[in-house]
């Protein structure tokens, strides 16, 4: 507990002030626990704070459990780099909200190895053999209406699963996200799919994310989009990923809101909402004394770019909701710097397509997800 409070104290998270007059003030208590790391061995104590009160209104005594709230975005980017700020842990960091935390000499990797060994014991997975890719290339998923019905009880229990794992392995993001849309309707072809992503996470259990602890402290964005992707709706999906310096500490893949008219509309969509994200990532570094200028964006469309860029292209982008515009007045602004880069640089493909497993191989290794040593 004293611990805890020098934290607060060194890290100057709040202030002591006088007390207000005419004010209750709410009791709280200490809870105790034993803390488990991903052994099943007790790791250290925890204490968590619990407030106690009264509520007039209602009569009825309270208690209620205060925890600090975080996105997985600034648990990642803390980690990446966490030189630079300093761990309330007593002890190296090792286990923390599920993820696996190994700390080397120059680098960092996050997992959840012992996760993804559980999820194949769930699901029966153990003796299948392994696949190199998550997704078919050749086959697209669709809603299958002649489909053979399944349960879809066991189904959604593997999709909430499989989407707890994508904290720290963004390689299954785009196949997950895509197996998650037909869980309404689910056929036995969804099912197969489903599994297949388990025999590829079956090849690659021990596989993290690698933060190495120099390289820079540069934040930087990959935005792509596969046009017209969803062969039932033809809606497209947008693909992204936030990089701090070399570490991948943010990504999304989703599909679309609306159906867009054309290839070069869909990208626009899809650095919108990247550019949305690293707004936020560079305003949360900003409070930790993290400065950035313009932040850049990587797009392989240089239509979009010209659209984001070029005030001649806005009367063909009138059709477009008017958020998606908030790009271009970032841009003229220069908080954010939206520049071409090579289709076969462009890493954010992974969340938007298919891929074959010499591109999908390539990429994942330059995301930094890779056998943890």
């Amino acid at each position: 507990m004293q611990e805890e409070l020098n934290q607060f104290e060194r890290n100057k998270v709040w202030e002591l002030v006088q007390r207000p007059t005419h004010q209750n003030v709410i009791g709280s208590k200490w809870v105790f626990r034993n803390k488990i790391n991903e052994e099943g061995s007790v790791l250290r104590n925890k204490a968590r704070l619990v407030a106690k009160g009264y509520c007039q209104e209602e009569g009825i005594d309270f208690d209620e459990t205060f925890a600090h709230v975080a996105r997985l975005e600034a648990i990642r980017m803390f980690l990446a780099y966490a030189g630079k700020f300093k761990m309330s842990m007593m002890g190296k960091l090792t286990f923390f909200l599920g993820l696996q935390v190994k700390q080397l000499k120059n680098e960092t990797f996050i997992s959840q190895t012992k996760y993804t060994r559980d999820l194949m014991k769930t699901f029966g997975m153990e003796e299948k053999s392994s696949l190199k890719i998550p997704m078919n290339t050749s086959v697209k998923m669709d809603m299958d209406a002649d489909g053979k019905p399944v349960d879809p009880t066991r189904y959604t229990t593997l999709i909430g699963s499989l989407l707890y794992l994508t904290a720290s392995r963004p390689d299954i993001t785009f196949a997950v996200g895509v197996c998650a849309r037909f869980q309404s309707a689910l056929k036995e072809s969804h099912m197969t799919a489903a599994k297949r992503i388990l025999r590829y996470l079956k090849g690659c259990q021990e596989v993290g994310l690698w933060h190495p602890n120099e390289g820079g402290f540069k934040l930087i964005g990959y935005s792509d989009s596969n046009y017209a992707g969803n062969i039932d709706d033809r809606k497209s999906t947008s693909g992204s990923c936030q990089f701090l310096g070399d570490c991948l500490v943010s990504w999304f893949s989703k599909k679309q809101n609306c159906v867009s008219l054309s290839t070069a509309e869909a990208e626009y969509i899809s650095a919108a909402f990247c550019c949305t994200q690293l707004l936020w990532m560079k305003q949360t570094l900003a409070d930790y004394k993290c400065s950035f200028e313009s932040v850049p964006i990587f797009c392989d469309n240089i239509s979009a770019i010209n659209i984001a860029q070029n005030p001649v292209h806005h009367n063909r982008t009138k059709h477009i909701e008017i958020r998606h515009h908030f790009l271009r007045n970032c841009v003229s602004k220069r908080k954010i710097e939206i520049s071409f880069v090579p289709s076969q640089d462009q890493l954010a493909d992974i969340y938007t397509k298919p891929l074959s497993s010499e591109t999908f191989a390539s990429i994942r290794a330059r995301l930094g997800i890779m056998h943890i040593k």
